[in-house]
């Protein structure tokens, strides 16, 4: 048994310790905007926060996320209305989309240690996160828009 605080709500779930939180945010809480990618913490897909920190909850066990704030894309906000959220739609940045939820999330724990990144922050921070469809110039123009509505 473990107790997790996902998205401000506690959950207590009967899984192995070592299960990732990947599978339980997905199969046991339905939260199914956290993706699979890859399996192994390469393609950022399954981004979520764990204390304010981007991680890869593919390679983050239940051990590691029990005790801790958890949040999922659907916790970013609630409503959908995080400046990020709303650049990304202003900027047009999905194509296929699967990648964004995981690309929304490293941005988020960017701009929240570094409400002004240059250029090469944005690269430097997004730089574990893998777009298929090759976004990476209106993700870079999203943040940046973003960073305006979070400093305000």
């Amino acid at each position: 048994m473990a107790t997790l605080l996902i998205n401000g709500k506690s959950h207590t779930v009967d899984v192995d310790p070592g299960t990732p939180l990947l599978w339980v945010i997905r199969e046991r809480l339905q939260l199914t905007g956290t993706k699979f990618g890859c399996g192994v913490a390469q393609c950022g897909a399954c981004t979520v926060h764990l204390d304010g920190r981007a991680v890869r909850s593919c390679q983050t066990t239940v051990a590691q996320a029990a005790g801790k704030k958890i949040t999922t894309i659907e916790g970013l906000d609630p409503a959908g209305r995080h400046p990020l959220q709303v650049a990304w739609i202003a900027e047009q940045v999905p194509q296929c989309g699967y990648c964004q939820s995981g690309q929304l999330m490293a941005a988020a724990a960017l701009l929240a240690r570094n409400p002004n990144p240059s250029d090469q922050d944005i690269v430097t921070a997004m730089s574990g996160n893998i777009c298929r469809c090759a976004t990476y110039p209106r993700i870079k123009r999203a943040i940046k828009r973003a960073a305006q509505g979070v400093r305000s």
